[in-house]
């Protein structure tokens, strides 16, 4: 099953509100939002990301932008302060169409505005969503999969196991700030496996740990498609490796870089 894709010019600025918050461990909280514009989202599956549109402290309601092309950020740009809101990415973590509602789950990783936002949401705050579409485009013929993330896209790949075909076969390697975040529950096919890593405290630079442990690791024979996303350092050292130590082509590889550790950081 390969993952489905909206055209652009089919997706709409949609306003939601939240609906509840739930606490899945210390670092992950989930921020389920709905409403009748949820008719206007074609759910795609896997990592669907869309922009995340907040009020501002302080403001009584949430401004949208009424373009749904790209010039929407010029229209965001000119309002003022007083009205402008603060826009981030995310990935939906999961959709219920028939209960108009989803989930976006959230790092909280640092005093960032969209973490305050999240700790801070109670029902009926305004939100709203711009669908952004797919970046897991893996080809048909890949033998194997990697898929590598930090803990700002743990959900992300949550919801690419969660929608994967039974036949996967893919080495999955999740960086998390401690232990009480790894997840035991995990819906994955069979010929998935999904290495945790904690940190704890432990030094280095969040991303490290992943790296070390893709660099160690016994990766799928054949053709192979890789996923790789969070902190820029470890998505482009493990494109570095793949392409040098490994003779991976750089068609197969997608890398995402989230955010820079020491200039800012998830969420």
């Amino acid at each position: 099953m390969l993952p489905k894709v909206q055209s652009p010019e089919s997706r709409r600025m949609i306003t939601l509100e939240v609906r509840r918050t739930a606490r899945e461990t210390p670092s992950f909280l989930t921020v389920t939002l709905g409403g009748s514009g949820m008719e206007h989202l074609l759910p795609t599956g896997f990592d669907q990301a869309v922009r995340l549109f907040f009020p501002r402290a302080g403001q009584a309601g949430l401004t949208m932008p009424t373009l749904s092309s790209e010039a929407w950020m010029a229209q965001v740009l000119l309002l003022p302060k007083s009205r402008r809101p603060w826009v981030r990415n995310y990935t939906i973590r999961r959709v219920r169409p028939e209960l108009d509602e989803l989930d976006i789950e959230f790092a909280l990783h640092g005093d960032t505005r969209a973490c305050s936002w999240a700790l801070g949401a109670r029902p009926g705050d305004p939100a709203g969503i711009f669908d952004m579409g797919l970046t897991y485009l893996p080809p048909a013929d890949a033998a194997g999969q990697l898929l590598v993330a930090d803990e700002s896209a743990v959900p992300a790949v949550l919801a690419i196991l969660e929608g994967a075909p039974a036949s996967l076969v893919a080495e999955v390697f999740l960086e998390v700030p401690e232990t009480a975040d790894i997840r035991e529950d995990v819906e994955a096919p069979e010929g998935v496996r999904v290495h945790w890593l904690a940190r704890d405290g432990s030094d280095g630079p969040p991303g490290r740990l992943a790296l070390d442990a893709v660099k160690a690791a016994t990766l799928p024979s054949g053709r192979s498609y890789t996923w790789a996303a969070g902190e820029s350092g470890l998505v482009t050292g493990v494109r570095r490796h793949l392409v040098r130590d490994r003779g991976v082509p750089r068609s197969d590889i997608a890398f995402h870089g989230y955010w820079r550790h020491g200039r800012s950081s998830p969420g």
